[in-house]
């Protein structure tokens, strides 16, 4: 009797030994099921986060690309009103572009109220013959005729000449004359000996120093020094100085040295200052997204 409740006890030890264990491994099996749907989740919340910064930032530089292409002109507004889709882009020809299909931006600004600027046109400017409207009489085109070739062009291959040659003969012409986008000593010692052509006087000597100073005022504005030397009578000397204080392009005269040659002739000579723009460009950013919190 006592050897079969003995049985019994040890039988009931086994069996909560077993439910103990099976107990244990449930646990055990429930919390590696726990973890690995922890890690999981965090795994595809970074997945997640990560993507939608990178949709974020791939969306803000597809906005940021199309103000620019709005702004300046170069496509027609998008059709929703802030970013142009592919096939937009794919269809974008600036000259094929009317200007009042541009309203607001920098081309059409440029082309109704600078190029139609009758103080800029009325500078005298050498012209090519393709400006030339008037065989016969020389005569030069307006802007007013230029205007209306262009609002006349028929396809994209009329309209990108009319646009060309609007950039060529009108006021627009002025601009680069005045502030070029290059250094170009070539040109600068042209642009000093038109002007002493124009005062009646062949100059002598013109020569460029090489030296080029950067604005510290204003950013991509440069100095380009230049010296010349001028031997003629008052009269001559006067008014090739008011040539080149008149001239559309700036030229500051940092010192000179002035002796009398004669009864009646002066010798001066000069060092001036010309100036240059850095060439405008559109500046490539890039930016790197990453998964953490930075």
């Amino acid at each position: 009797m006592v050897e079969k409740e003995k049985e019994i006890a040890i039988s009931k030890s086994l069996k909560i030994s077993q439910a103990q264990q099976y107990m244990l491994l449930s646990v055990l099996g429930a919390s590696a099921a726990l973890g690995v749907a922890i890690s999981l989740v965090s795994t595809f919340t970074r997945q997640i986060s990560f993507n939608a910064k990178a949709i974020a930032e791939e969306d803000q530089a597809i906005n940021n690309y199309s103000i620019v292409l709005r702004d300046v002109g170069i496509c027609k507004s998008p059709k929703n009103g802030k970013t142009y889709t592919d096939e937009e882009l794919k269809n974008c020809n600036p000259d094929s572009i009317e200007v009042d299909e541009i309203t607001g931006s920098l081309r059409e600004r440029i082309l109704r109220e600078l190029a139609a600027n009758k103080a800029l046109n009325s500078v005298p400017v050498r012209v090519s013959s393709n400006c030339i409207a008037d065989k016969e009489t020389g005569k030069t085109y307006t802007y007013k005729e230029l205007n209306e070739i262009y609002n006349d062009a028929a396809d994209s291959e009329a309209l990108r000449s009319a646009s060309q040659l609007i950039r060529s003969c009108s006021a627009l012409r002025v601009i680069p004359d005045a502030l070029p986008s290059s250094q170009n000593e070539e040109a600068l010692l042209a642009s000093l000996n038109q002007l002493f052509n124009v005062s009646g006087w062949e100059p002598e000597a013109i020569s460029p120093t090489g030296t080029v100073f950067q604005s510290e005022v204003i950013p991509g504005l440069n100095d380009i020094s230049v010296n010349f030397s001028i031997e003629a009578d008052l009269a001559t000397t006067t008014k090739i100085l008011s040539n080149i204080e008149r001239s559309i392009r700036e030229f500051d005269i940092n010192s000179a040295a002035i002796e009398w040659n004669g009864a009646t002739g002066l010798k001066l000579q000069a060092s001036a200052s010309a100036y240059f723009m850095d060439e405008a460009t559109i500046q490539d950013s890039q930016k790197t997204v990453s998964g953490g919190n930075s």
